[in-house]
């Protein structure tokens, strides 16, 4: 099941510095490969670099709380993960919980292990939007975990097209039950909802084949011979019905309509004078369409670098190349970094990016 995927158009470019330590891209030296790097690009960002202000809290209801950082790791067959979740500047400046979240599980043991990590991005500024957020992590964990055992069989054997209809399924109902919640909760889907982003790996070291799944924005990037290659699905490669609430399949032909009565010519008429005609009782009005579903299943190479990130960081991965520069000469040849070391790689900061930064990296030997 090897993949055919090209790299985006505009992906970021990995430019390494010369023999004198000079970045070719800049055209000046570059700062020290080292945890010490707080900020890549043209100048410091706007907001100090750490935590200043905490979320309010209510004494009845701690368990709502969220950290400010969140960092895990694991080594299962020939891949290396690293996962961390980062409330952004903006946040620590304004005394805001993360709206990311981010869950990391096993289900099964030995080779017949699945590795799940799991990220959500709750709606901006909207209430509970970190609560919506880890709940979607929670709900396709449970999904996934209960199925975890087919999952397994079915990478093993690179059956791809029963892999993205049943990842489809668990996502759709997951995000199905987030806005049955927002119902319950008297909010509009909108008001609580929450981006979706995925990986499976499993555990058996003769199996490359690493799953991406999910819906929202963020980035999927794979740096390869000291190259990043940009392998976020494009919607045109988002086929199959739609995600409940997030996206609708093109309207199917229809039959030419039958002639017009009073009704219908009293409608068009109100349309053409610029008056909006009330939505009928009997049919909702359409909701706005959302993203689509994205899948990816990919067969890695030994030395590659598997990037899932979400939007917060990878905005500033396409936008700022020095930071693909600096990751490129931080991760290129060092093998897996330590948690710690991990954590200062993702949090190095860009001026006009301040959003919640949440990253899965997986390093194959």
């Amino acid at each position: 099941m090897a993949s055919t995927e090209e790299p985006r158009a505009g992906a970021p470019a990995s430019r390494p510095p010369d023999a004198r330590g000079t970045s070719a891209a800049h055209g000046a030296s570059p700062r020290p490969a080292d945890d010490g790097v707080l900020y890549v690009g043209d100048g410091p960002p706007t907001y100090e670099a750490e935590p200043s202000a905490l979320p309010a809290a209510d004494p009845d209801d701690l368990g709502d709380l969220v950290a400010d950082t969140v960092l895990d790791g694991a080594r299962y067959g020939a891949s290396t993960l690293r996962a961390a979740s980062v409330r952004g500047d903006s946040a620590r400046y304004r005394g805001e919980p993360r709206r990311d979240a981010l869950l990391t599980a096993r289900f099964g043991s030995g080779e017949d292990a699945l590795v799940l990590v799991a990220m959500a991005t709750g709606a901006r500024a909207t209430p509970g939007a970190h609560r919506a957020a880890a709940e979607a992590c929670d709900w396709i964990g449970r999904a996934v975990g209960r199925s975890h055992a087919r999952l397994a069989e079915d990478i093993r054997a690179a059956r791809r097209g029963d892999l993205k209809s049943g990842l489809h399924r668990l996502t759709d109902r997951s995000l199905g039950k987030l806005r049955a919640h927002a119902a319950d909760l008297g909010l509009e889907p909108d008001e609580y909802a929450a981006s979706l982003r995925c990986l499976l790996l499993p555990a058996d070291p003769r199996c490359r084949t690493r799953v991406f799944f999910g819906v929202g924005a963020g980035g999927l990037f794979r740096l390869r011979d000291g190259a990043w290659q940009d392998i976020e699905p494009r919607v045109a490669d988002a086929t199959g019905e739609a995600v409940v609430g997030f996206g609708s399949p093109p309207p199917s032909p229809s039959p030419s309509p039958p002639p017009p009565d009073k009704a219908q010519e009293s409608d068009r008429l109100t349309m053409a004078l610029g008056i909006t005609t009330p939505p009928s009782p009997y049919e909702p009005a359409p909701e706005p369409p959302r993203d689509p579903f994205r899948f990816r299943a990919s067969i890695a190479r030994p030395g590659d670098t598997l990037v899932l990130c979400s939007e917060g960081l990878a905005e500033p991965l396409r936008g700022e190349p020095e930071l693909a520069e600096h990751l490129t000469r931080r991760w290129e040849k060092g093998g897996p970094p330590g948690l710690a070391a991990f954590l200062a790689d993702i949090q190095v900061r860009v001026k006009g990016y301040a959003d919640d930064r949440t990253a899965a990296a997986v390093w194959e030997a």
